[in-house]
């Protein structure tokens, strides 16, 4: 348990904001299985795009409960303030910061991780942002732009310096994107270097692992983000593990199979019909792939282009698994 502003997070387990990922049907989803904190897509601070069909879906709540956060993300310290201010307009609770995408269409433009590099900048954008709004506003970053310019305890340093409420740290440098070893040493550094919450992120798919990280690097939470690509019941696990001292059950195969026709389900209703059908193959992939016949499975689905015929291949695949299990 930790706080961020007002906002008391009762567990350690976070979502990581995913561009075509963390939308409202999956961030829900995340919510039901445990995680203390969820962050939207990534929503660019250019105020001409805010009118798109894109950005009006990633800025969309529902239900959610509070704390709502989204992220932003940009280069210029009155365009971060002005979207900050628009997304609290929105109805968001917390304006989170990207520094710390490595994606070449997001650096190229001198925002994400790329901003890494200018400290000034950042000092900037961060006073800017947090003097706009009246919310808490947290920060993600990398361990640096690349292994010969690690830089995140400067950076850390600035950001509660600008009053940042809380700072998650993905432990590998820009230039090492999502390949190599996690330095989980950078990340205890910056926990030691501030005393505003740090999550540790990168590489933590298992209770094991998130125990560990967290002891290693004193950590207020763990940030999960491609580990609960088709894995929702990570959170819950971890949760477990955490305030037990004991694993958690895998779901059985009729439990994940209800999760899945509910969660294709949402999307086909958040997306309507031919957003949902694409949206869904990604999703309804990363959780099946795995099992066996899964890719053939996938295949499949892929190839279809009606909601009726989804739900119907998806009820179709996990009766027979069933079926086979009897």
């Amino acid at each position: 348990m930790f706080n961020i502003g007002p906002y008391q997070i009762e567990h350690k387990t976070i979502l990581a904001p995913m561009a075509g990922v963390t939308d409202l049907p999956f961030r829900r989803l995340c919510r039901e299985m445990g995680a203390g904190l969820v962050v939207s897509e990534m929503v660019a601070a250019d105020p001409s795009t805010w009118g798109t069909r894109k950005s009006r879906l990633r800025i969309q709540f529902g239900d959610e409960p509070a704390p709502r956060s989204v992220q932003i993300a940009g280069y210029d310290p009155q365009m971060m303030a002005d979207a900050a201010q628009f997304n609290v307009s929105q109805g968001a609770q917390i304006i989170d910061i990207n520094m710390g995408c490595p994606a070449k269409k997001v650096c190229k433009r001198a925002a994400g991780s790329a901003l890494l590099q200018n400290p000034q900048l950042v000092s900037d954008i961060l006073q800017a942002v947090v003097a706009a709004v009246d919310v808490p506003v947290t920060l993600k970053i990398r361990t640096g732009w690349d292994r010969q310019n690690r830089n995140a305890v400067t950076i850390a340093k600035i950001a509660e310096e600008a009053g940042i409420a809380a700072l998650a740290v993905h432990g590998r440098t820009r230039a090492c994107r999502f390949v190599g070893e996690v330095e989980y040493d950078t990340i205890a550094q910056v926990v030691e270097a501030v005393s505003i919450p740090v999550l540790a992120n990168g590489d933590i798919s298992t209770p094991e692992k998130a125990v560990s990280v967290l002891e290693h690097t004193g950590a207020a939470a763990v940030m999960i983000g491609r580990a609960a690509q088709g894995n929702p019941w990570i959170f819950q696990q971890i949760n477990h593990y955490l305030e037990q001292g004991q694993f958690l059950a895998a779901p059985s195969n009729a439990e994940a199979g209800l999760v899945m026709r509910n969660h294709l389900q949402a999307l086909h209703e958040f997306y309507g019909e031919v957003g949902g059908v694409r949206i869904s193959r990604k999703h309804i992939g990363w959780y099946i792939n795995p099992l066996a016949g899964g890719k053939d499975f996938t295949q499949q689905f892929n190839k279809l282009d009606s909601t009726i015929e989804q739900r119907a291949l998806l009820q179709q695949f996990f009766e027979s698994t069933q079926e086979q299990a009897a």
